[in-house]
């Protein structure tokens, strides 16, 4: 029984302190916006990702397998994106930090919620 409550409520947290770091590194639109609206827009930008995820979470709550979808999705996505900036610009190390942290998270939640299901 234990299990199963951890099982559940594990990835619904992990879900949204993700999001919440996510969201975190959209704050950097403070520094380089001059007007209201462009740093409201910047901070939409930013966000396109949270709001995505924050509805598969919403739908996900009671349906897993959703849950396990969109982070396994988002997960290569995210792997998808500075692969094509290291061909553009080359190899970088910091580019596989990247990768590891904000793809490595998604699959685990991915994984975690695909275990509940």
């Amino acid at each position: 029984m234990k299990i199963n409550k951890w099982l559940y409520w594990t990835p619904r947290i992990l879900s949204i302190l993700f999001i919440l770091f996510l969201a975190m590194f959209s704050l950097d639109v403070f520094d380089s916006c001059n007007s209201f609206l462009e740093c409201a827009l910047g901070l939409f930008m930013h966000n396109i990702p949270v709001f995505i995820l924050i509805i598969a979470l919403i739908i996900a709550w009671k349906r897993e397998i959703v849950g396990a979808i969109a982070f396994f999705i988002g997960g290569i996505l995210y792997m998808i994106f500075p692969l094509i900036n290291i061909i553009k610009t080359g190899f970088e190390w910091y580019y596989l930090a990247w990768i590891l942290q904000i793809s490595g998270i998604a699959f685990i939640i991915g994984f975690l919620f695909w275990l509940n299901w």
